[in-house]
C-alpha cells in the first residue's frame, strides 16, 4: 500500500503540470457530473425545495406521464432523432472527405490556411451564427431572398416555412463543427504508416486506389469511436443551436422542436424541475442503450473498431 502510495505522489511530482491543466475539467465534472446523480430520484418525486431530496413525496411514475401523455412527445422525439442522425451522418462525411482531401494536397501553405478557415466557426457562438444565418434568410433584407429576387423569382418567407429548417439547421451544425472533425480525422490519417503507400504504390496502384484500399480502411477505428459518442447524446438536441436560430417560433415547431426545447418550454410555464428531471433520465436510458447496442453490433462485426 505504501509502494503505491509513494509511486502515486512520484507520479503527481513528475507531472504536476499536466495534472494541473486538467484540474479544472476534473472538478467541473466531479461537480457536475457525479454530485448531481442522486438528484435523478426528483423524477420520481412531488419534488419540494422545502422538504428537500429525501424527504419528498414519491410519485412513481407520474412525471413521466407529463412527457408521454402529451401529444407533441412523438413528434420532439422523431425531430431529435432526426436531426442528430442528419448531424452525424452529413457530418461524418463531410469531414471524412475533406481529410481525405487534405491529406492529397502538395500545397502545406493553402492546405494550412484552408485548414485555419474551416475550423474558425468552431469557436463562434450559436448566438453569432444565428445573426449570420438571419442575414442570409430574412425576408426582406437577406441575401439569399435577393438573389432570388435578381433571378426575378418570388422570395420566401424562411421562417414562416418549417419544410426548408431541416436542412438548414444541418448546414448550420455540420458548418460550425466539421473544422473539429477535419482535425481529429486528419490526425488519424497522419498516424497512418507511410509503407503500407509505398507498398501500393510498388504494386501500381492509383491515387484513387490508395485512398480506397488503405486510407478509408485505416480511418473506419476513429469513425466507428466518434460515431459511437455521438450516438450517446442522440437523444439529446442542441438546445443551444436550436433556441439561438429559431427562438420560440411556433410555426417552425413542426420540423425543428426537439425534446430539449419542448422540455426547457414547459419548465418555464409550469416550473416543475422533477418533470425535466424525468425527460432528462428517458433521453440518458435511450443513448445508453443505443450506445451499448452499437458498440455490441460493432464488436461482433470487428472488435478493434468497438469502443469498448
Amino acid at each position: 500500500m505504501k509502494k503505491s502510495r509513494s509511486g502515486f505522489l512520484r507520479e503527481i511530482r513528475t507531472n504536476g503540470s499536466a495534472y494541473l491543466l486538467v484540474l479544472p475539467a476534473a472538478i467541473y465534472t466531479l461537480i457536475f457530473g457525479y454530485f448531481t446523480l442522486p438528484y435523478m430520484l426528483i423524477a420520481f418525486q412531488k419534488f419540494n425545495f422545502r422538504t428537500g431530496l429525501f424527504n419528498s413525496e414519491w410519485v412513481g411514475f407520474d412525471n413521466f406521464k407529463f412527457f408521454f401523455s402529451s401529444p407533441r412527445a412523438w413528434e420532439v422525439t422523431f425531430n431529435t432523432l432526426k436531426l442528430n442522425f442528419l448531424f452525424i451522418i452529413v457530418g461524418t462525411l463531410g469531414a471524412m472527405a475533406l481529410a481525405i482531401l487534405f491529406n492529397e494536397l502538395r500545397s502545406r501553405w493553402f492546405s494550412r490556411i484552408s485548414q485555419s478557415t474551416i475550423l474558425f466557426p468552431h469557436f463562434l457562438s450559436w448566438v453569432i451564427v444565428s445573426y449570420i444565418i438571419y442575414s442570409l434568410l430574412s425576408t426582406d433584407y437577406g441575401i439569399l431572398n435577393r438573389i432570388l429576387a435578381f433571378f426575378h423569382m418570388d422570395p420566401v418567407n424562411w421562417y414562416a416555412s418549417p419544410q426548408y429548417w431541416t436542412w438548414i439547421l444541418t448546414i448550420a451544425a455540420v458548418w460550425k463543427d466539421l473544422g473539429m472533425n477535419l482535425v481529429i480525422y486528419l490526425a488519424a490519417i497522419t498516424g497512418i504508416n507511410d509503407s503500407y503507400y509505398e507498398a501500393g504504390r510498388i504494386d501500381g496502384a492509383t491515387r484513387w486506389q490508395l485512398i480506397r484500399h488503405i486510407t478509408i480502411p485505416l480511418m473506419l477505428p476513429t469513425i466507428s469511436i466518434l460515431t459511437l459518442l455521438a450516438l450517446g447524446k442522440i437523444m439529446y438536441g442542441s438546445f443551444d443551436m436550436i433556441y439561438a436560430i429559431v427562438k420560440d417560433n411556433g410555426l417552425l415547431y413542426p420540423t425543428v422542436d426537439v425534446i430539449d426545447t419542448y422540455v426547457f418550454r414547459s419548465l418555464r410555464t409550469i416550473g416543475n424541475p422533477a418533470q425535466a428531471m424525468a425527460v432528462g433520465l428517458y433521453q440518458s436510458v435511450v443513448g445508453f442503450i443505443l450506445v451499448w447496442g452499437s458498440n455490441k453490433i460493432v464488436k461482433k462485426v470487428n472488435t478493434d473498431h468497438a469502443l469498448f
